[in-house]
């Protein structure tokens, strides 16, 4: 009888033709399982008769009158469909927002655009505006904060339109999504803690699912349930200094009084998978070394903080979101894919070696989540007289992987930490 596999990468036996390959796909499959929003929901939130228990925090529900559910990113309505089961018709309303809609039956799911921003977005934004802008006391309102989210959470109207004309200028520059987040805070009556001032005087609990790089959890989704640090002068600043163009700012929210009930809990992180991935390695034997989970350098210098700790019989572990301008909008494919051509192109890899960079929610830009790149790679774009550098200058990294036949298929995770990355030596 034939043995079908069940984990994330739908293409795993047809890439595992080596022994390496092989390893490196089970340790990113680790990687996956680390931050799979079903399984991190079940093992940190459960209901004990009328106690709801958070990681370590407990709520008692017969305290509240009404449980509302809002939601924006891309773990976000999967997150929904998982709390559904832990709380039932207990759920009095909820309105989530993601890539796709699933289906619940005590909380609207609506399946907006990311990365820019459309008035399908703004629908949602809408109803989750309304469905907490008249919250009392009585309410406990659980927020979903995962990936994408600043992208897909979008109210008012004005901010869809400036949001897409934000990205578009901000995809060339190469900054970091820190500075577009602190920019689009200041855009909108939800992010930056608006969504807090909105649901005032109701208690909020916030369940983050972090995509950013390090422990910036308040630039998740441009941090709605967070007090905002920045000002409107520091997103003038960032949009005089990269010349953007012209947007019309507004303040976020800074008086304390609205965060005084506000809980935020973080149930992932990119340093979650690559704990989880360090653990799969360490099965095999090999030794791990970890060149960061915070990597937002250019490229080039990413890739020399990664190999600089190549050895035998070892994996280098790395995850963040590399910067990268993009100067040719013609080809297909994201950092990660990128990453890999470049990897090529360097002549990084020899061997006893493999390198992998993946997007954790499964899309580099793409309907790929990644390639992997070792020597018959190598080979194989030989053999098909394609020219590297042409398809680098192209930013069209997709096609000449999928020519090789080396695209990790994934499809859609529902769940985002960033880029993952790893390297593989072993004899």
């Amino acid at each position: 009888m034939t043995k079908f596999r069940t984990g994330f990468i739908k293409n795993f036996d047809e890439l595992a033709i080596t022994p390496n390959r092989k390893i490196a796909l089970e340790i990113m499959e680790a990687g996956y399982n680390a931050i799979s929003t079903e399984k991190v929901i079940d093992a940190y939130i459960y209901l004990v008769g009328n106690i709801l228990s958070i990681k370590e925090k407990e709520f008692d529900l017969s305290k509240f009158k009404n449980i509302k559910i809002v939601g924006f990113g891309k773990s976000s309505c999967d997150a929904a469909l998982a709390l559904e089961r832990i709380l039932g018709d207990r759920i009095s309303g909820g309105v989530v927002i993601g890539l796709e809609k699933v289906d619940t039956k005590y909380i609207e799911t609506f399946a907006g655009t990311h990365p820019r921003p459309s008035e399908a977005n703004v629908e949602a934004g809408r109803k989750i505006y309304e469905l907490i802008e008249k919250s009392t006391e009585e309410d406990l309102i659980i927020v979903l904060v995962s990936g994408g989210g600043s992208a897909l959470l979008c109210y008012p109207e004005s901010e869809y339109k400036q949001g897409a004309k934000l990205y578009d200028a901000f995809l060339g520059s190469g900054k970091t999504i820190n500075q577009i987040n602190t920019v689009r805070k200041h855009l909108s009556l939800l992010k930056g803690g608006g969504l807090t001032k909105m649901a005032y005087p109701a208690t909020v609990v916030g369940l983050i699912f972090s995509d950013v790089p390090g422990d910036l959890f308040d630039s998740v989704a441009s941090g709605p349930t967070y007090k905002d640090r920045s000002t409107i002068n520091d997103a003038k600043q960032i949009i005089l200094n990269n010349n953007l163009g012209e947007f019309d700012l507004i303040e976020t929210t800074k008086e304390d009084k609205y965060f005084e009930k506000v809980y935020n809990f973080i149930l992932v992180s990119n340093k979650i998978a690559v704990k989880a991935m360090e653990k799969k390695a360490k099965e095999f034997d090999l030794k791990v070394n970890i060149a960061s989970t915070d990597l937002y350098d250019v490229i080039d210098k990413a890739l020399e903080r990664i190999f600089i700790l190549k050895k035998d019989n070892s994996v280098v572990l790395a995850a963040g979101e590399p910067s990268i301008q993009v100067k040719d909008k013609s080809g297909k494919g994201g950092r990660s894919l990128h990453m890999g051509l470049s990897v090529i192109k360097k002549k990084l890899i020899d061997d006893d070696s493999l390198f992998i960079s993946f997007a954790s929610d499964g899309m580099d830009n793409s309907d790929r989540a990644g390639a992997i790149v070792d020597k018959s790679t190598i080979e194989k774009i030989e053999k098909l007289d394609l020219n590297v550098n042409d398809y680098l200058e192209r930013f069209d990294s997709y096609n000449i992987f999928e020519k090789s036949g080396d695209l990790i298929n994934t499809g859609p995770t529902g769940v985002n930490v960033s880029d993952l990355m790893i390297l593989l030596t072993k004899k």
